[in-house]
This record gives structure tokens, sequence and C-alpha cells, in this order.
């Protein structure tokens, strides 16, 4: 016992040491960035990185979660510390103007310490019986992303709007699609890298997709790009605001590419790693498959009921068609409904066993609402009637009465089909043949699924009130 304590001190104390010396090289550099006083920055980066190895490196357990732990922990930071936007009557005026301080923490102090952490402890604390496969990672994340920016290309290229390059300019549209395809394949890579060990659906991959876009908008577009085309970094909110258009893009490729991710690993791990010939599923898809139909139907219709008098509150109802349809209430909040029980159907497809809790169903939901208001009303709506999608500050300032409205309807939905998911696990569960199986399907706690949320949601609602402001 005793030895054991002494190997617990020297982790505590080696993370520590790690999150000091990571968190004094980020802050210098955010310092300089900023032009503020290197030494005061260096001495805030080592706060940060000592309290992080401190109390969040046993949840670094490998890159990936120690990137998202990093990120939700600078962000919080940043909120709590440096924006405070519940301080003043103009929560958010104050909030805009420290936007620059957000860049640096996220960039320069979030994702080194973070991913430093979590090498770290993918060496120490490895606990997983699979071991680490970098073919899978590279091959099957550099595939991924090169697909995605294929399928991403079929209304982004034909406007000659290029997301992930955006305002790197190169003189020519060939070096500019080859650029923009190396610069997917890249993400691609790295989210397999990333993100192998924690990917359990498609529609937690589709959450780490989309808090990884809005990573790479901070670090490739706000600040790598610039200093490629030999440019100091701007990281006002002022140009933030510019390349909006350009933040949204990057969430949507980020979408397609957990999606395309998840189902690239998925065919990998049947084809190279599972065999298990002799115990049967005591159901086959087909049946699983209408069983998440039907409920996710039912919990979609829900949440669209419950989320209906905010819709009309707001006036959501006459332009559910988009901004530029005007329909009669009852026809809107017939179509409102029609669209909830469908996206109650594919949340039901997505999101099977990632919600051992109401609360964890709750927040997956919200997140998934936060999803459909950037692929709905920001993107598909205005595609399909205008064939053109609008991605600008003006644009997402007219819909932000609908993003609550997304969140409550995803929080609901998700509650109820967590409800139905529930009482049949019981049963399941009930029956040892089928309870070991079960088990291995539901996301186990501890996961870095809290930390995505806080970056993600908070991000995710944030930063169109702040860039439009």
């Amino acid at each position: 016992m005793p030895a054991l304590t002494t190997i617990a001190h020297r982790l505590t104390f080696g993370d520590a040491l790690t999150g000091l010396v990571l968190g004094i090289i980020g802050g210098s550099a955010a310092g300089v960035a900023l032009a503020v006083s290197i030494s005061e920055s260096s001495i805030l980066g080592g706060v940060f990185g000592t309290v992080f190895g401190l109390f969040f490196a046993k949840r670094a357990t490998n890159p990936g979660a120690g990137l998202i732990w990093g990120l939700s922990f600078a962000f919080l930071g940043w909120l709590m510390l440096i924006a405070k936007p519940f301080q003043s009557a103009n929560m958010f005026h104050g909030a805009r103007d420290r936007f620059p301080e957000l860049v640096g923490v996220l960039v320069c102090l979030g994702s080194p310490v973070g991913i430093g952490l979590g090498l770290r402890g993918r060496r120490l604390r490895e606990t997983r019986k699979s071991e680490f496969s970098w073919a899978r990672a590279l091959a099957g994340g550099g595939f991924a992303g090169t697909l995605s920016s294929l399928i991403f290309s079929q209304w982004m290229y034909e406007g000659n709007f290029f997301p992930l390059v955006a305002g790197l300019e190169l003189g020519s549209r060939s070096a500019t699609v080859l650029s923009h395809f190396l610069m997917a394949l890249l993400i691609g890579a790295t989210f397999g890298l990333l993100f192998q060990s924690d990917v359990f659906s498609y529609g937690s991959s589709m959450g780490w997709g989309l808090a990884y876009g809005v990573f790479w908008w901070f670090f490739g577009q706000i600040t790598v790009l610039p200093m490629v085309a030999h440019r100091r970094p701007d990281w006002s909110a002022h140009r933030g605001s510019e390349l909006f258009g350009s933040l949204v893009g990057h969430i949507i490729y980020g979408l397609i590419l957990g999606v395309v991710y998840a189902i690239v690993d998925r065919v990998w791990v049947r084809l190279m790693i599972e065999s298990d010939p002799l115990n049967r599923e005591r159901e086959g898809p087909g049946f699983r498959f209408l069983r998440s139909l039907r409920w996710g139907a039912v919990a979609g219709l829900s949440g669209g009921l419950v989320s209906s008098p905010l819709m009309l509150a707001t006036g959501i109802f006459p332009r559910t068609a988009g901004l530029g349809s005007s329909l009669s209430t009852l026809v809107g909040f017939l179509l409102h409904l029609l669209i909830s029980v469908f996206l109650g159907m594919s949340y039901g497809l997505l999101f099977r066993h990632e919600a051992p809790s109401a609360g964890w169903g709750a927040l997956w939901g919200s997140s998934f609402g936060l999803i459909w208001w950037y692929l709905g009303p920001m993107t598909l709506l205005p595609l399909i009637l205008t064939g053109e999608c609008d991605w600008s500050t003006d644009a997402a300032s007219k819909l932000l009465p609908s993003l609550v409205g997304h969140l409550v309807y995803g929080a609901v939905m998700a509650l109820t089909f967590f409800l139905f998911e529930h009482h049949y696990a019981t049963q399941i569960l009930a029956d040892p043949r089928t309870a070991a199986r079960e088990m291995r399907r539901i996301r186990p706690v501890g996961t870095p699924a809290p930390a995505l949320w806080l970056f993600a949601l908070g991000l995710g609602v944030l930063l169109p009130i702040l860039l439009g402001g």
C-alpha cells in the first residue's frame, strides 16, 4: 500500500511538472502574440498548466482526451476570469473585446498542455485491452478526411469558397483546391490519431468532429494559415467576424468527418479486429434499426411539442422553411413537428447507447440540437431554397432565437429517447446471457464527453453571439 501511494504521488508530481513546463512555454507564446508582458503571461501559463496537471491529468488518458479537457478548461478559465460576461449590463460586449485572449488560451495553453499530458497519460496509465493502432488511425482518418472533403465539395467548391483555407491566396484555383484537400487530409489523419479511443457511435463522432472543427478554426484558420502566408496572426474579434463563414465551414466539415470516420472505423474493426462466431446477437440489426427509428420518432415528436411554445413566442413558425419564407402559423407548426420527428429518428440511429444517465442524454441531445442549427437553418434550408449557403454573421444573428429552440428540442427529445432505451436495457441486463454484451455497448462514465459538451456547446452558442455583435 505505501508503494502504491508513492507511485501515485510521483505521477501527480510529474503531471504538475509537465503541465508547468508546457504552460510556461505556451504562456510565453501567447504573450508574444498578444503583445503583452511575457513574464506575466508565462506565470499565468505556468499556473494554468500546474492546475491542469494536478486536477485533470488523470482524465487525460490519451492525446485526444487531453486536448478536449485542455480546451474546455482553457475556455472555462477565459469565461470566468477574463471575459466575465455576466458582470456587466451588456454582458457580451466586454467578452467580444477579450476575444484575442480566448484565441490565445485555446491555441497556446489548452491545446499544448492537454495534448502533452494526454501523451504522458497514454504512456503511464494505459488500461485498455486493445492497443492503439497507428495504421487504423492514419489510414482510416486520412481516408475519412479526404472523402469528407469530396462530399463537402459538392456545394462548396462550385461557389469558389474553400473554408478550410479561406484567406490563403495561392494564385490559382488548382493550387487552392489541392491545398484544401491536403488540409482535409491532415485534419482527418490527426482526428483518427486523437479520437480513435473515444469514438463509440456515429453521433458521438459527430460531436468530436464539431469540437475538432471549432478547434481547427482557431488553430489553423486564425493562427497557422496567416503565418504560412508570412503574415502576423490577427486574433481580433473583427477578423473573427470576417472569417465567420469559414467557422461554419469548419463545423460542417467536422460533422461530416465525424460520421465518415465512424463508418470507416467501424468497417475497419469488423474486417480486421472483431471475431465472435460463438456469441450471437439476441436480435438482428434490422430489429434494432426499426426500434431506434420508432423510439426516435416518438422522442422527436415530444421534443417538437415541448419546444413549440418557444418557437411560437420568437416567431419562428412562419419562417420554418427559411428566412425568406412566410407560412401560416398552423402550417409552420405542422412542418416543425414533421421535421422534429425526422430529426428524432436520426438521433435514434446515431446516438444509440451514448447516454448512461438522463443528464448525459440531455447534454448529448443539446449537442444534437446545436448541430442541427448549423446544418438546418444555417446551411441546408438556404441551400434548398436559394442554392447558396448564407454563413454570414447577419444570417446567424437573425437565426439566434431558433438556436434556443433547437437546444430545448434536443434536450427533451434525448431525455424521451433515454427513457425508452433505459426501460429496454433494464430488461436486457436482467438476462446474464446478454448483459455483458449490452454493457459493452454503453458509453462508460469517465470519458471526455463532459469536456466535449462544455467546449462544443459553449463556443458553438457563444461564437455566433460574439462575432455577430
